[in-house]
């Protein structure tokens, strides 16, 4: 569905577009703690409300992430996103304390509940946003068809050669990251210094991310998109030290690193598909870019397990760090990459 919400994100405005989306969250969140603590949730309704949850999320991220142009003047951009990752990762932190502590004290149904309530909080928040009208958007539906929108959405994908090319390295480097990360990253924990140390180093890496953002907020460099593909180099820092040395102060550090890495590269991504697509389709472009970027995360999750059943975790480990680095370096030796200017 993310292709067809880009689609939407850029026909209707993003605004009503968040507030909608965010009322279908708070009711599939409601319907879910509703059937959690009367005992009458079942596999297959779980399922369908999963799917519409998926759903409304692909509708909601295109228009979310292509929001900010609209709020702020072009000048403003760069710390507008280092501030708005910083409530994200924020938020990540203390959503998971909060829920952890909520679902102990009253169990998960009422944690749902919760859940819902914070769409529908949303939901206002949204609301109270005061946007500039876009023209296109108003006539945009009576003129072209979704299948047009979609062709016209990739025509601005793929004339950029950044974009794309930076899409293809996170294509690859997301789903070896991943792959390491979430599923041998717990078992090399299980078998050194424990699952409880492993949400230090998973919360090593959030900071790394705040880190990241706060450094954003000060530093401003010319060629930031550059600087952040090259500098994505590190995130093979941390599969390299759980391949080699997977103790628990060197992976504490090593994953903070990573997560500054990560960080200012995403805020210098946002800020040059905001600085350098149309408004009028950017959505779009976002969808693209969200679609390549994970679609081969399932596959790297898959595949890490029977190669490191068959070779061993650490040479799958090593092997990928070395495709993260070597993604890294292929799309910064772009010259189209090092063009891109975000000041």
């Amino acid at each position: 569905m993310l292709l067809f919400g880009g689609v939407i994100a850029d026909r209707l405005p993003r605004g009503a577009v968040l507030v909608g989306s965010s009322l279908a969250a708070a009711a599939t969140q409601g319907t879910i703690a509703a059937l959690v603590l009367t005992s009458t949730a079942g596999i297959p309704i779980l399922v369908l409300l999963g799917i519409v949850n998926g759903a409304v999320s692909a509708v909601s991220l295109p228009a979310a992430a292509a929001l900010v142009p609209d709020t702020v003047p072009a000048t403003a951009l760069r710390p507008a996103n280092a501030l708005l990752r910083l409530g994200l990762n924020g938020g990540s932190i203390v959503g998971a304390s909060v829920g952890a502590v909520v679902v102990a004290a009253v169990g998960p149904g009422w944690g749902l509940a919760i859940d819902a309530a914070a769409f529908a909080v949303a939901a206002l928040l949204f609301a109270r946003l005061r946007l500039p009208e876009r023209a296109d958007a108003a006539s945009h539906g009576e003129t072209a068809s979704v299948w047009s929108d979609l062709r016209v959405g990739w025509r601005e994908f793929a004339s950029r050669r950044w974009i794309w090319i930076v899409v293809l390295q996170f294509a690859v480097l997301n789903a070896a990251f991943v792959g390491a990360t979430t599923v041998l990253g717990p078992l090399v924990a299980d078998e050194t210094f424990g699952r409880a140390g492993w949400g230090l180093v998973i919360a090593a890496q959030t900071a790394g991310l705040a880190l990241g953002a706060l450094l954003a907020l000060r530093w401003r460099p010319r060629r930031a998109l550059g600087i952040g593909v090259a500098g994505m180099a590190s995130v093979g820092l941390p599969v390299t030290m759980l391949a080699l040395q997977p103790t628990l102060a060197v992976l504490v550090v090593a994953f903070a690193v990573g997560g500054l890495a990560i960080e200012l590269f995403a805020i210098a991504w946002d800020q040059s598909l905001q600085t350098h697509v149309p408004r009028e389709t950017l959505s779009r472009v976002y969808s693209y870019d969200m679609v390549g970027s994970f679609v081969a995360v399932p596959l790297g999750e898959v595949l890490v397990g029977p190669l490191a059943h068959a070779v061993g975790t650490p040479p799958v480990l090593l092997g990928c760090a070395a495709v993260i680095v070597l993604a890294s370096i292929a799309a910064s030796c772009s010259r189209s990459v090092w063009r891109v200017r975000t000041t």
